[in-house]
């Protein structure tokens, strides 16, 4: 187990584990932790708290101490500098000519850094922008493309149900939606009645979503065949969220009313045959019963009768035309040699043994003392010159 503490470092932001090492924090309070970025102040979201040592990334950074009231001054100074920056920046932007939109500008606590947050349909090229600001501020510029839900969630706002956004309010990360989930819920597909602020699908299509899904499985399909308490019919409209269904019963007119049914009162049918049945026979029908009794009958064995004498004629006609000692051997490469096999299959192989391998190199004698090889002309081209042993170089030697 360890015991960590929890820091965000924005209001509705991720949460960050530190290592407390050994003081006790309280909720909301301010603290000033070590991050990858540099020096930054948070807020305590989880107070001291123990967790496995699965859950936790090593290894843990210290909290450097808690907030006085000199570093509560420094913060509100970097707040009146972000708000001179953004204007600097917004003016050098439209100097460039770029396509971008400033979302936001953050100060890290110990000013070795500045941050510009923005949005932009595409890449953009704003290398000379990052050298006119670095020349002003004289420090890191960082600049960050982000999209239009995370820029919902830095300015915030209201919705369509007239309530802060979600995902500035409390959602802490994104989670992804899909068309399919307005589809399911039964929702209107426009993209103006299923889209939030941001212009992308809004994020309380994913609240309900797992409702749905069980409901959605516990309901029979719009079209299925079903049994009712009346009769037996087919599914035309379902509600959900109520449980009722709309049947419309067979054998009625096309003008009829459909009937409401309760989805416990239904039983769904394939082809006639129940998927599922739970309760007593006497509730199963007629025609289900019996091809749930009925079982195939087992047909007689049939006694092995004698065969006739003509079919052992045939029979034997055609074993005799097949006969594998009237056919010649496959092996054989050419069809002439078959006797010569045959012949060599009478013979007794018991004594063979197999030709030791002569080496050559052993048995042959020294061709440098050898005066005949000297006097012979092996070693001489072919313009009857004397040969020079050739010697392969080392590679060592140059």
């Amino acid at each position: 187990m360890a015991e960590i503490i929890g820091v965000r470092f924005k209001e509705v932001g991720k949460i960050y584990y530190f290592d407390p090492i050994g003081l006790t924090f309280k909720l909301d309070e301010k603290v000033i932790v070590e991050t990858a970025r540099g020096v930054e102040c948070g807020t305590v979201a989880l107070p001291n708290k123990e967790i496995a040592d699965d859950s936790v990334v090593y290894p843990l950074k210290p909290v450097l101490r808690k907030v006085t009231e000199k570093d509560l001054h420094h913060i509100e100074e970097n707040k009146k500098r972000e708000a001179e920056a953004f204007k600097i920046c917004e003016k050098k932007i439209r100097e460039h000519g770029l396509g971008m939109k400033l979302v936001d500008v953050e100060y890290t606590f110990d000013n070795n850094k500045i941050l510009f947050y923005f949005t932009a349909d595409g890449r953009v090229d704003f290398r000379a922008l990052v050298k006119d600001l670095a020349m002003i501020f004289r420090t890191r510029i960082e600049l960050r493309q982000i999209g239009v839900r995370d820029e919902a969630k830095m300015l915030g706002g209201l919705g369509v149900c007239g309530r802060p956004l979600c995902c500035s309010s409390f959602l802490g990360e994104f989670q992804p939606v899909s068309i399919k989930m307005a589809k399911e819920q039964g929702l209107s597909l426009s993209p103006v009645k299923i889209s939030g602020t941001c212009g992308r699908l809004m994020c309380c299509l994913k609240y309900e979503q797992d409702a749905y899904t069980d409901l959605i499985a516990n309901s029979p399909k719009i079209g299925s065949h079903v049994k009712t308490p009346v009769g037996n019919g087919i599914v035309i409209d379902t509600a959900l969220l109520t449980g009722l269904v709309k049947v419309k019963m067979d054998g009625s007119i096309e003008e009829a009313a459909p009937q409401v049914f309760a989805v416990e009162q239904l039983k769904t049918l394939n082809d006639g045959v129940f998927k599922v049945i739970e309760k007593d026979d006497d509730e199963i029908p007629e025609n289900v019963a019996q091809l749930l009794d009925d079982e195939p009958e087992e047909k007689p064995k049939q006694e092995n009768k004698p065969r006739s004498d003509n079919n052992r004629e045939n029979r034997q006609k055609y074993n005799s035309q097949n006969n594998r000692n009237n056919r010649k051997p496959n092996n054989t490469r050419n069809n002439g040699n078959s006797e010569k096999f045959a012949n060599n299959a009478e013979k007794d192989y018991s004594e063979y043994k197999p030709k030791e391998k002569s080496r050559q190199r052993r048995n042959q004698p020294n061709r440098s003392n050898n005066k005949n090889y000297k006097n012979s002309n092996h070693h001489k081209n072919n313009r009857g010159e004397q040969q020079k042993p050739h010697y392969r170089k080392p590679k060592n030697d140059k």
